[in-house]
């Protein structure tokens, strides 16, 4: 029985830091159920959402449940504990030092500062601005623009917690900065810049992970993430909308 508790508790912690990764639903159920084979639990049965997670090991035993309510993107932190998930397949470390190595990866600091996002997403706006046909004078307008509306989403984000209005304020900064940098000179393409400084901003991978996830018949899982990203990518336009109207 100690084992098997164990091992439940691997595969809840595991499950709950692939969810808070941003990884698929299915995959997060793919992994639990590969530990709970190698932990030797029959009939392990494990049903992923995007803010939850249900995991047990018999129709008649009882049920755990654990609620997700804080999620992000840390594809570093899903490779880990894929990594660690395949070690215990393997035999190679057993369900306690399974446990602790998920629980000191669970500790680290994002694999990425804050301020190096913001340097990151200032370079990605520059180039995607030059790639949708901007000028090289548009680059560095893009950037600081890029750079300001990641910086105002992430500062909004931690002090208030409410993502869509995050979001909103990141477009609503990028729009600003643009139409100032336009309209003092410094730029000459305000709409390639727009579309180049948002693209940090755009839920790409929440699109991509409701395809897949719809894609492997998790329908629930699917919609739901679809229908985030609308709401997510409403949000950065409105955002941007409200500067653009009133110029």
């Amino acid at each position: 029985m100690e084992k098997a508790a164990a091992a439940e508790k691997v595969c809840m912690l595991a499950g709950k830091m692939m969810l808070e990764s941003g990884a698929e639903t299915h995959r997060v159920e793919d992994t639990m159920n590969r530990i709970a084979a190698a932990a030797g639990l029959e009939n392990a049965q494990s049903y992923a959402t995007p803010t939850g997670i249900n995991f047990s090991i018999g129709a008649a035993e009882l049920s755990n449940f654990m609620r997700i309510t804080k999620r992000s993107m840390d594809l570093h932190k899903i490779a880990e504990v894929n990594t660690i998930s395949r070690k215990i397949v393997a035999n190679e470390i057993t369900i306690s030092e399974a446990h602790s190595m998920l629980n000191r990866v669970d500790r680290k600091w994002p694999t990425f500062p804050p301020w190096m996002q913001i340097v990151a997403a200032g370079f990605v706006s520059g180039s995607f601005t030059i790639m949708f046909g901007g000028a090289w004078a548009d680059f560095i307008p893009a950037m600081l623009a890029g750079g300001a509306g990641y910086a105002g989403m992430l500062g909004f984000d931690r002090f208030f917690e409410l993502r869509f209005l995050a979001e909103f304020f990141g477009g609503f900064l990028i729009g600003l900065f643009a139409v100032i940098f336009v309209t003092i000179g410094f730029g000459l393409n305000l709409d390639q810049m727009i579309t180049g400084a948002v693209m940090p901003l755009v839920p790409g991978m929440h699109i991509t992970n409701a395809i897949r996830d719809l894609l492997a018949g998790h329908l629930v899982a699917g919609v739901s993430k679809g229908v985030e990203a609308m709401l997510t990518a409403f949000a950065i336009g409105a955002g941007v909308a409200v500067v653009v109207g009133f110029v």
